[in-house]
């Protein structure tokens, strides 16, 4: 059913706490991994986004080592890509290109509320997903 699992990760908590979700999907269902990691890119005029946004390919290229190293030692090879550009609309694509049949994804606590949900990579990621989306709280 989910041959192909995209699974976005940066620095966050939630992400972290998503990785056991990963696992347990990719091997339910015996799936191909993949992980994204995006080197955002600021928008003119947007404000600065907070510190544990992912600026620099350094900090990205670490952070997918990391990643892959974690689901190696769970028996589960990992593939990885980094990308440019602003995180919802790059996660679909990259979703699109290798035909992913399921984005898994944290969520930060505000994320999908009325109040600032449109702003979240989440909810923008839900309305432009390709594929099935599964968000861990």
């Amino acid at each position: 059913m989910f041959k192909t699992v995209l699974f976005p990760i940066d620095r966050s908590r939630e992400a972290q706490e998503a990785a056991q979700a990963v696992v347990n999907v990719v091997k339910t269902y015996n799936s191909r991994l993949v992980l994204l990691s995006v080197v955002e890119k600021p928008i003119e005029g947007q404000e600065v986004r907070p510190p544990e946004a992912m600026m620099s390919p350094e900090a990205v290229a670490e952070l997918l080592a990391s990643a892959q190293n974690m689901f190696s030692a769970q028996g589960i090879e990992a593939e990885t890509i980094e990308r440019e550009g602003q995180p919802p609309f790059v996660i679909c694509d990259v979703a699109d290109e290798i035909n992913a049949n399921l984005i898994v994804m944290g969520c930060r606590g505000i994320g999908l509320t009325e109040e600032g949900g449109t702003d979240s990579v989440t909810y923008r990621v839900i309305n432009l997903s390709p594929c099935p989306v599964l968000i861990v709280p």
